[in-house]
């Protein structure tokens, strides 16, 4: 909580760390001053801070050379630049000595916030990441899993407890909710992560096709087959091979299947020869798979031969404190691969994916933000940028802020429309005119005379 926050302000002009110091107390922090480099060294020798404002020009020892002797002592706490020389090589000099961020003077108090938020959220992800590892003995890396909710906080602890084991795992879970990096993840924290990962979709293949992708096949042995080929289990030997949605196996195929798990053994298709693999299986599936057993639908004993370990992944919607990392995770990608100059996904877009309900999960995400990212004219990803169906929460939000009070002019209800929907397009003033339906020069009229 911000109470228990403490900041260092590291200024030499006295005006301006008392500025400082009232705004960032009025928001609830604790904070310290220092009025150059070695003050402010001796302060972080002897006092543990969860942020510091440094200005980059000091007199006694510029910022840059205070910087590199606080990440000495201090190398995760984030360090926020200020100065009055703004120049793209000075911030360039101060990210590339380890700063998270760069302000310039004079400061915009609101932004000066909001990038202490952001730096005090990543501060707390990267030391509870360091935690976690720790606690693992450092031997296991789930970091292309993303979360930190309670549910992927469980799922972590068992992924740590499986991996190193060579028991077979079921994954299940709704499509989309990333069953295949789990799979990964168990592989490359296992004794068999230097060995083949082969992963087949059950789903993807008509019976004959999956039969001999499974288990190989010998020329001639149905129409089509001009050579020998050998099959995915022969290639994961001595390694992890994962069968996504088993659940679709037909009959025939589940029993060559249970042969491998009970026997480990198999024979290809037109084949009278048997093959012995080693093999560790990871299954997955979006199906229920004890209601298709009882159905009739899937075999019980191959169930039970898959069901040793049991994972369940939540939905998007059941952890929902984790959609603004998974959201920001694909920003950053897309944008860079994209190249594109955006800034953020701003906060009311960020609302609305929060509260969407995510039937595709991370997958449905992922394409959202992506699609988003290629859309988006402003600086940043805005409600606009997002598809129909989640702009569509923000219809009775929006009528509850547009319920003007009585006796409000015309020329006040249209000035709180155009800022609302500048908001709304991140700033975009074509977007802006294109969504109230004016031309942008009325638009650039209307902004004047209003003194937006």
């Amino acid at each position: 909580m911000k109470t228990t926050r403490r900041l260092l302000v590291i200024d030499d002009e006295e005006s301006h760390r008392l500025m400082l110091r009232a705004v960032l107390k009025e928001e609830g922090y604790q904070v310290a001053e220092a009025a150059d480099g070695p003050e402010a060294i001796r302060a972080v020798e002897q006092e543990t801070f969860d942020l510091i404002l440094l200005d980059l020009r000091l007199q006694t020892m510029d910022g840059l050379e205070t910087l590199a002797e606080i990440r000495k002592i201090s190398p995760l706490v984030p360090v926020i630049i200020m100065t009055a020389y703004a120049s793209v090589k000075t911030a360039v000099g101060a990210l590339k000595a380890g700063a998270t961020d760069y302000l310039t003077k004079p400061l915009d108090i609101e932004e000066l916030k909001v990038l202490i938020e952001k730096a005090l959220e990543l501060y707390d992800l990267r030391t509870e990441n360091i935690f976690l590892k720790e606690r693992l003995g450092d031997r296991f890396d789930f970091s292309r899993l993303i979360g930190r909710s309670s549910k992927m906080r469980e799922l972590f602890d068992t992924l740590a407890l499986v991996a190193p084991s060579d028991a077979t795992v079921l994954l299940q879970g709704e499509s989309g909710t990333g069953k295949e990096l789990v799979a990964n993840a168990i592989h490359q924290n296992s004794l068999r992560k230097n060995q083949p990962f082969v992963k087949v979709s059950c789903a993807a293949l008509p019976e004959t096709l999956l039969e001999s992708e499974l288990f190989g096949h010998e020329r001639g042995a149905f129409t089509g087959a001009l050579a020998r080929r050998e099959g995915r289990f022969q290639m994961a030997h001595r390694g992890t091979i994962f069968l996504d949605e088993v659940g679709e196996m037909s009959p025939s195929t589940q029993v060559k299947l249970l042969r491998v798990l009970q026997e480990k053994e198999f024979e290809p298709l037109g084949s009278n020869q048997t093959f012995k693999v080693d093999v560790r299986i990871i299954a997955a599936t979006n199906k229920n798979l004890e209601k298709e057993t009882k159905e009739g639908r899937f075999r019980q004993d191959l169930f039970y031969r898959l069901n040793v370990v049991p994972i369940i992944l939540p939905p998007l919607r059941e952890r929902r404190e984790d959609i603004p990392l998974l959201a920001n995770h694909f920003f950053n990608f897309y944008r860079e691969k994209n190249r594109k100059e955006l800034k953020a996904i701003s906060g009311k877009a960020m609302d609305l994916l929060v509260r969407y309900p995510w039937p595709g999960n991370v997958r449905e995400l992922e394409n959202t933000i992506e699609r988003a990212v290629i859309i988006a004219r402003g600086e940043v990803v805005a409600p606009v940028d997002l598809p129909p169906q989640i702009q569509a929460l923000a219809k009775e939000k929006e009528a509850q802020e547009l319920d003007f009070p009585p006796g409000i002019t015309l020329a006040q209800t249209e000035r709180a429309l155009i800022l609302k929907t500048l908001e709304d397009t991140g700033g975009n003033r074509s977007r802006a005119a294109e969504i109230l339906g004016i031309t942008r020069r009325t638009l650039q009229n209307k902004l004047k005379e209003y003194g937006i």
